[in-house]
């Protein structure tokens, strides 16, 4: 399965965003995929872990994955799509 994780924080506008934009490239994915290719999102609140408050801070939404940083501040939904179509094809 695709793992996506967003990094993220409470009252955070872009943070919103961000969740906005993944929710519509993961529902167009799996719209367009057949029911074989999984993707998983978990957000993580930042204000909960100390070493992720300090890493984060100052880039949150952070978005990965499979445990590499794809964007921060702004997720570009074309971007985003594109690599999760890309993974999908090198399965």
């Amino acid at each position: 399965p695709i793992q996506l994780t967003l990094f993220s924080k409470p009252g955070c506008h872009l943070c919103e965003e961000a969740k906005t934009v993944v929710d519509l490239v993961i529902d167009k994915f799996k719209a367009e995929h057949s029911a074989d290719s999984s993707i998983e999102l978990t957000e993580v609140n930042i204000l909960e872990d100390q070493a992720l408050l300090e890493k984060y801070s100052e880039e949150i939404p952070v978005l990965q994955i499979n445990g590499a940083t794809h964007a921060y501040w702004r997720i570009d939904a074309e971007r985003l799509m594109e690599t999760l179509n890309n993974l999908t094809a090198n399965e």
